[in-house]
C-alpha cells in the first residue's frame, strides 16, 4: 500500500471520528471505563499472583523418619521419594536442627524445650518441594505409604484452600475481564456502524469507479484502532499514579512480610502495554465486527 493512500485512509477515518461527535464520545468513554476496570483488575491479580507464587514456592512436605530407621532406611527411603516425576527436590534435616527450629519460633516458651536436647524426642525428616506446587498433595500421600514414614506434615486443608482460593480469583477476573471486552467491542461496533450508513451513498460511488473492497474497509479499521487507542491513555495515567501512590505506601509497611508488591518499575510499563495493546485490539476487532455485518461490498 502506497504512502499517500495510507494517508489518505488516516484522513478519512480521523474526519469520520470527528463528524460522529457524541457516538465517538461514547465509544472513547466505554473503552476508558472497560481499561480502567481492567488495569485495576490486572494490577490486583498480578500482585495475587506474585504473593501466591510466594506461598506457593514455601509450600513443602515434611517426611518424618521413623526412629527405627538407620542410616540405610533412610537413603533408601530417600530413593524411593526421588523417584516419583513430580518431586523438585529433597533437603535432610536431622532431629537436632528440628528441635533448634522449634525452640527458636516459639521464642521464649521453646526454652523449656532445650531439656530434650540429650534425649531429643523429635524425628529426622525429609523437607521435599515438588516441581508444580498443585501436586503437593498428590505426592504427599504417595510418601505416606513408603516404608519407615512415620507420618507426613503439608498443611493439609490450608493447601487445599489456597489452591482453590487462587484459582477462583482468576476464573471470576477472566469472565469479568471477557465481559467488559465486549461491551466495549459493541459500543465501537455501534460507532462504526452509524458512519457505514451515513456514508452508504459515498461507499457505492467508490465501488462504481473501481475501489476495492480494502480501500473502503481500511479507514474504518483505523477509525476503531484510534478509538482505542484514545480510550487507553487515560486509563494508563490514572492507574499509573494510584500505583505508584499505593506502592509508596504500601511498600514500607509490608517489609518484613510474605507480601510483596510488584515494583513500579518495570510493573506499569507492562500495564500500559497491555492496555494500549487491548484498547488497539478492542478496535480494530469493534470495526471489523461492524464491517462484516453492515457494510456490504
Amino acid at each position: 500500500m502506497k504512502i499517500r493512500t495510507v494517508g489518505r485512509h488516516a484522513r478519512e477515518s480521523l474526519k469520520s471520528i470527528k463528524r460522529n461527535g457524541w457516538m465517538t464520545f461514547a465509544s472513547i468513554g466505554a473503552v476508558t471505563v472497560t481499561l480502567i476496570l481492567v488495569g485495576v483488575f490486572f494490577a490486583i491479580m498480578m500482585n495475587l499472583n506474585r504473593v501466591a507464587q510466594t506461598i506457593e514456592e514455601d509450600v513443602e512436605i515434611r517426611v518424618h523418619i521413623d526412629v527405627a530407621a538407620n542410616q540405610q532406611n533412610q537413603q533408601t527411603l530417600k530413593n524411593e521419594i526421588a523417584k516419583i516425576p513430580e518431586v523438585k527436590s529433597i533437603e535432610f534435616s536431622p532431629k537436632t536442627k528440628e528441635l533448634d527450629n522449634l525452640v527458636k519460633n516459639l521464642g521464649e516458651d521453646g526454652k523449656a524445650f532445650k531439656l530434650f536436647e540429650q534425649d531429643n524426642p523429635l524425628n529426622d525428616v525429609f523437607i521435599v518441594k515438588t516441581k508444580d506446587p498443585a501436586d503437593t498433595m498428590k505426592v504427599a500421600k504417595q510418601i505416606e505409604k513408603d516404608n519407615f514414614v512415620a507420618k507426613v506434615k503439608y498443611g493439609q486443608g490450608k493447601v487445599e484452600k489456597l489452591f482453590k482460593f487462587i484459582s477462583a480469583a482468576r476464573n471470576v477476573g477472566i469472565v469479568l475481564v471477557i465481559g467488559l471486552f465486549f461491551t466495549a467491542i459493541f459500543l465501537i461496533s455501534n460507532t462504526i456502524k452509524i458512519t457505514i450508513i451515513a456514508r452508504r451513498r459515498e461507499i457505492k460511488i467508490m465501488r462504481l469507479v473501481g475501489a476495492t473492497n480494502n480501500f473502503i474497509r481500511w479507514p474504518f479499521f483505523l477509525e476503531g484502532l484510534w478509538l482505542g487507542i484514545v480510550g487507553s491513555i487515560l486509563p494508563i495515567v490514572l492507574i499509573s499514579i494510584a500505583y505508584y501512590r499505593a506502592y509508596d505506601y504500601l511498600g514500607p509497611k509490608l517489609q518484613g512480610t510474605f507480601i510483596k508488591v510488584l515494583p513500579f518499575n518495570p510493573f506499569v510499563y507492562q500495564i500500559s502495554g497491555i492496555l494500549i495493546l487491548m484498547g488497539a485490539l478492542i478496535g480494530v476487532w469493534g470495526s471489523v465486527m461492524s464491517v462484516r455485518k453492515f457494510l456490504k461490498v
